[in-house]
C-alpha cells in the first residue's frame, strides 16, 4: 500500500511501508471523531440539554433512550464499547442527578431509563440532528449505501484495534 503524494497523515513515520493507506485512514477517524465530539455537545446544547454534559454523557444518555428500555450499566458499556466502567458509571450519576435518567434497583442490579426532561431532550436533538446535520448531508447528493459500506468498514476496523490491543497488551 503506497501513500499517494496528495495523501494527509497525522504522523510520517507511522505512513511507511504497509501503514501507509491505514494512517491516512486513521488521521480521517481522528479529525472526524473530534469534529463530532464537538458536534454531540453543541447539539445536546441546543437541544436544552446542560452545558456541563460531555460528549460521553450524551453518548450514553441517548444509550438509555434507546428502544425505550431500562439498561443496566454493563450493557450501556458493552454496546458503546467503553472498557471504564467507572466513565459510564459516572455519566450516569450526573445525568440522574440532573434529571435525565433514573435509576430503578432490581435486586443488586440499578436499571436505567431515561426521564420525561430526558426523553424531551433527546427527541429535541433528534428534531436539530435532522434540521442541521441529515438536510446537510441530503444537500451532498450521499446515498445511503456507502454510508452503509463505511459503517461496516468502521466496526470491522473497530475489531481489529480491539484485537490488535489485545495483543499489544501481551507483548
Amino acid at each position: 500500500m503506497a501513500l499517494q503524494d496528495n495523501a494527509i497523515v497525522s504522523s510520517a513515520h507511522l505512513a511507511q511501508g504497509s501503514g501507509a493507506v491505514l494512517s491516512e485512514v486513521e488521521y480521517g477517524i481522528i479529525v472526524a471523531n473530534n469534529a463530532m465530539q464537538r458536534w454531540i455537545v453543541r447539539c445536546m446544547v441546543a437541544s436544552g440539554g446542560p452545558e456541563e454534559l460531555t460528549y460521553t454523557d450524551v453518548l450514553v444518555l441517548h444509550n438509555v433512550y434507546h428502544r425505550s428500555r431500562a439498561k443496566r450499566l454493563a450493557d450501556i458499556c458493552f454496546t458503546l464499547n467503553i472498557e471504564d466502567t467507572h466513565t459510564v458509571a459516572y455519566a450516569l450519576r450526573k445525568l440522574n442527578k440532573l434529571n435525565l435518567v433514573k435509576t430503578e434497583k432490581r435486586g443488586k442490579e440499578s436499571f436505567y431509563q431515561v426521564g420525561k426532561e430526558g426523553k424531551k431532550i433527546c427527541e429535541k436533538y433528534a428534531d436539530i440532528r435532522q434540521q442541521c446535520l441529515l438536510n446537510a448531508l441530503g444537500d451532498l447528493g450521499v446515498d445511503d449505501q456507502p454510508l452503509h459500506e463505511l459503517a461496516r468498514l468502521l466496526r470491522t476496523l473497530s475489531g481489529l484495534y480491539d484485537q490488535a490491543g489485545r495483543a499489544a497488551t501481551s507483548l
